[in-house]
């Protein structure tokens, strides 16, 4: 199954991220680090590692600094930012600095398993508030959807993105429609190809302006 890397300087936290990881995906294996210098010393001998959840308050983390030496160290190995951290720019500003997910510490154990299984299955996870914040402008214009390739979108397309910019995850936009999470993730792609966006966070954030009851009326 999956090896996954748990970087935090919190025994009880790391306990119970194992426990999450051991129910939601059987027969994965775990290991645990507790600072930065553990966590880049860990990696440099473990290539193999499919996922790294890694604490921004770990000792010797330096803010951003500690993921960007880590991103240096391994930049083909996804790593999700587990944190207690609240400023909304500077968990979007994670996403620049190579991170692929922000999972918050206060979130629930479904919560959890469901982000880290979000992105084992290539999606960017953020928390459904971040991803309809409006917080930060910089991170808007880096993606803008134009209207004309919104109006490239067939009418299940819109009705896909449009959940999409809730927050929605693919297996909860699955139940809403009565569709599959397979054909939710063949829409999601067609929806950021069509839009040129890179990732479905940018498509949330460049999205959550449009009046989808104007094209959705054609």
């Amino acid at each position: 199954m999956y090896k996954i890397l748990v970087a935090d300087d919190h025994p009880l936290f790391r306990d119970a991220i194992v426990n999450i990881i051991g129910i939601k995906f059987p027969g994965s294996t775990t290991y645990e680090t507790e600072d930065i210098d553990s966590t880049l010393s860990f990696v440099k001998d473990h290539d193999e590692i499919d996922l790294i959840l890694l604490d921004l308050n770990m000792p010797g983390m330096s803010g951003l600094n500690g993921l960007l030496d880590l991103r240096n160290e391994c930049p083909t190995t996804p790593v999700v930012i587990v944190s207690a951290e609240q400023e909304k720019q500077k968990i979007l500003q994670t996403l620049s600095y190579g991170a692929v997910g922000f999972i918050a510490k206060s979130s629930s154990k479904d919560i959890i398993g469901e982000a880290i299984e979000s992105v084992f299955e290539g999606n960017v996870y953020l928390p459904a508030d971040i991803m309809r914040s409006q917080a930060n402008p910089t991170a808007k214009k880096d993606f803008e959807a134009l209207p004309e390739n919104i109006s490239l979108l067939t009418r299940r397309e819109l009705i896909v993105l449009k959940h999409l910019t809730k927050g929605e995850a693919n297996k909860q936009i699955a139940f809403n429609l009565h569709i599959s999470e397979t054909t939710v993730k063949s829409h999601v792609s067609s929806i950021l190809k069509k839009l040129g966006a890179s990732n479905r966070v940018k498509v949330v954030l460049g999205c959550s302006d449009i009046d989808f009851n104007q094209y959705l009326k054609r």
